[in-house]
């Protein structure tokens, strides 16, 4: 009886520090660009791209490069493997996941933000800038 207790303790700690372990490891928190350059963990980075600044996809590498800049205004060259994400040309922003290293952020993923097709347009369009008024 207690060989089955101590089987089944055995089993229950080893399944507790591999949920646990695994939870340390994909919590990915946000980070500026120069967050990212110190830390050496794999984070979150948000930015804007940087459309005067070329990207391009590397079809023997499988790499999409391009240039996006953080709220601290500092810009960074990312390499994404794989192909250019969904909707990048019309991004207002991204979130790259990934690792900073070797002058660059070496993103596995990356989340594009478009805008939001509900979003009202401006009164002025609607009116051509001028008041309605009715008598």
């Amino acid at each position: 009886m207690k060989k089955r207790y101590l089987i089944g303790g055995v089993i229950v700690v080893t399944f507790l520090a591999i949920g646990g372990y695994s939870f340390l490891n994909s919590s990915i928190e946000y980070a500026t660009i120069s967050k990212a350059e110190n830390s050496g963990r794999k984070v979150q980075v948000t930015g804007k791209v940087v459309r005067e600044m070329d990207s391009q996809y590397d079809m023997k590498a499988n790499t999409f490069t391009f240039f996006i800049r953080d709220e601290e205004n500092r810009v960074a060259k990312v390499v994404l493997t794989g192909a250019k994400p969904n909707n990048f040309e019309i991004a207002t922003s991204v979130v790259a996941k990934g690792r900073y290293k070797d002058g660059c952020f070496h993103a596995s993923d990356v989340l594009t933000k478009c805008p939001s097709k509900y979003e009202g347009e401006p009164a002025e369009k609607h009116t051509g800038g001028q008041q309605k008024t009715s008598l």
